[in-house]
């Protein structure tokens, strides 16, 4: 039996951090293995919100008795319910019955527990939140395309193929359940042919790394053009993911695309962390990171000011670094032409449904499994997102995969989407505690390098983009940099989701994105509805739009492309980190 490992007390005083380890090494330990058994979901947290939900259920017979007249009005109606708009129930099998039956008697469920598990008064808002997800995911599980009895679709393909789509079905699920329970160091084939593999079919740009260290690889692209623009273009990606869904397949590539309209694009490339990395913080990520970059960029631009490119939590740490650099208290660091923010917070007070798993129980939870491993996995916090939007990323795949027998093809998306990496302890609980939970950078407690940070500091122009379905980074949550930066900000508002609506290349069909022709310094604040209805719609890709803005808000002066890393390169894009696993 694993058991926990205490460290020796020193003889000279421990910093709080560590004291607070060793005084609870055994509550950490037993947190662990039950955040293990649960996926890191708190029972604490869940049982304390259905007992709100349930004991103010309790003395409202009004609601009680309203609850009561809809089910048996929707009994008297005989289950007539529309199962129109859900994907689930959209081929005309559903139609038929007893299958149209199935479809709406589980649809008049979703809204008898949609109805009550929200308006119930004294309930926090949290603990409802919680409740009302809660029930949609148990219900979600039951639903009758869910099983090959109750779903037309599955029945008719087992008819067809003379049950050959039931075995191929089986198959799948085997094949899963190998990959699964194989030795991690085992090499087990793809289930769906081999993936897209990076430097070969992904992130395959040109380009050096021209700067390592501990934490990061910087990579500069090779020109495209004969002349570039002065001001060279740093890119920030996420540290939750790999870099390259920045740099995807040659015609979703954000970075070929600036290459190729005379840009001179250096990428971020961030290091897989593990264990011995436990003790990474987020000023380590500023320090080691951004800064580091910067001052790269800063020597390869001559001193020409930098365009600083963020997305996703990438954006979230340039914001602070830029704070810290228009600040004047942080040193000195290269100077900013634009800061650009793609699908980044900076408030965290509405984060949507990832914050149903945002509380100090689990967070005690969730620190509790990273002390033990000394990080976050990657497959854990995949685990996560994928509970959010269950129907679509876990049920109807299965269905499609276990009961149809069918496979998708792996595309550059998919391939980096599951291509996660691990989180160091201290980083991943500074980031969820002090943004998330406390949301003390909107608030003005956050501290980079010991010094409070303030994003009102920040005066250098912003273009700013959210997307329309984005279920990490919800846009009106993105829109609150307005609230809290003295900045000129252009905000753009893409379609699509947190990757697609950012990855929406020149031609890809049914894209678009809204924005104001004329954002003027000292405009006064509109709301994010008023933004939205005052906002022009514009068809295709945001992407021609700030490759626009980036030209204005530079000198517009073309030079030669400056030398790979200026003489000095360590080996090929897209460099070692990239690979690591």
């Amino acid at each position: 039996m694993k058991t926990a490992q205490l460290k020796v007390v020193p003889t000279t005083a421990p910093k709080p951090q560590a004291a607070e380890e060793q005084s609870n090494a055994l509550d950490l330990y037993l947190q662990s293995q039950m955040a293990r058994l649960t996926g890191g979901v708190s029972p604490i947290a869940m049982s304390l919100a259905f007992q709100d939900w349930l004991q103010h259920l309790a003395v409202a017979p009004g609601k009680c008795t309203e609850l009561a007249a809809s089910y048996l009005g929707g009994l008297a109606a005989g289950g007539k319910t529309d199962i129109g708009g859900d994907s689930r129930f959209d081929n005309d099998a559903w139609r038929q019955w007893p299958y149209s039956q199935y479809a709406q008697n589980f649809k008049q469920a979703e809204q008898f527990w949609d109805q009550a598990t929200s308006g119930v008064r004294g309930v926090a808002p949290h603990h409802a939140e919680v409740v009302a997800f809660t029930a949609r995911q148990l219900l979600d599980m039951y639903s009758p395309s869910n099983f090959p009895w109750t779903n037309p679709e599955v029945l008719r393909a087992a008819a067809a193929s003379g049950g050959r789509s039931l075995i191929d079905g089986a198959l799948n699920w085997r094949r899963d359940l190998c990959r699964r329970l194989a030795p991690p160091d085992m090499a087990v084939p793809e289930p769906t042919g081999p993936s897209y593999v990076p430097g070969q079919d992904v992130a395959v740009t040109p380009g050096e790394v021209i700067f390592s260290n501990e934490l990061i690889e910087l990579i500069q692209y090779s020109p495209q053009t004969e002349q570039v623009y002065r001001e060279p273009v740093l890119i920030v990606p996420s540290w939750i993911m790999k870099y390259y869904i920045l740099d995807l397949s040659p015609h979703n590539s954000l970075v070929r695309y600036l290459v190729q309209q005379g840009h001179t694009v250096l990428m971020l490339s961030w290091r897989n962390p593990d264990q011995h990395d436990r003790d990474m913080g987020m000023d380590d990520y500023l320090r080691l990171g951004v800064f580091a970059a910067l001052d790269q960029a800063d020597r390869l631009g001559g001193g020409a000011p930098v365009h600083a490119v963020g997305y996703c939590l990438g954006g979230t740490l340039l914001a602070i670094a830029s704070a810290a650099i228009d600040s004047g208290e942080h040193g000195k660091h290269a100077k900013l032409a634009s800061v650009t923010l793609l699908a980044a917070q900076t408030d965290f007070s509405e984060p949507g449904e990832l914050g149903l798993f945002i509380d100090d129980s689990e967070l005690a939870f969730l620190d509790a499994l990273m002390w033990d491993q000394g990080y976050l996995d990657g497959d854990q916090m995949a685990a996560s997102f994928q509970l959010l939007h269950a129907r679509d990323l876990v049920w109807s795949r299965m269905m499609r995969e276990y009961l149809m027998g069918e496979r998708t093809a792996p595309n550059d998306l998919m391939t980096w989407n599951a291509d996660s990496t691990r989180l160091p302890f201290r980083m991943h609980s500074e980031y969820l505690h002090g943004l998330f939970l406390r949301n003390d950078l909107a608030e003005g407690r956050y501290l980079a390098q010991g010094k409070p940070i303030a994003l009102s500091d920040i005066r250098t122009p912003m273009f700013v983009v959210g997307t329309e379905r984005d279920h990490v980074s919800p846009w009106r949550s993105v829109y609150k940099i307005h609230l809290l930066s003295g900045a000129v900000i252009d905000f753009v508002l893409a379609s699509g989701g947190h990757n697609a609506g950012i990855v929406s290349e020149p031609g890809h069909a049914n894209r678009s994105y809204r924005c104001h022709p004329d954002n003027v310094a000292g405009a006064g604040y509109s709301s994010p509805q008023e933004w939205l209805d005052s906002a022009d719609r514009k068809e295709g890709s945001w992407w021609p739009h700030w490759q626009q803005w980036l030209v204005r808000h530079g000198d517009r002066q073309r030079v030669a492309p400056p030398a790979m890393g200026l003489g000095r390169v360590l080996g090929p894009a897209p460099g070692q980190f990239v690979l690591q696993h």
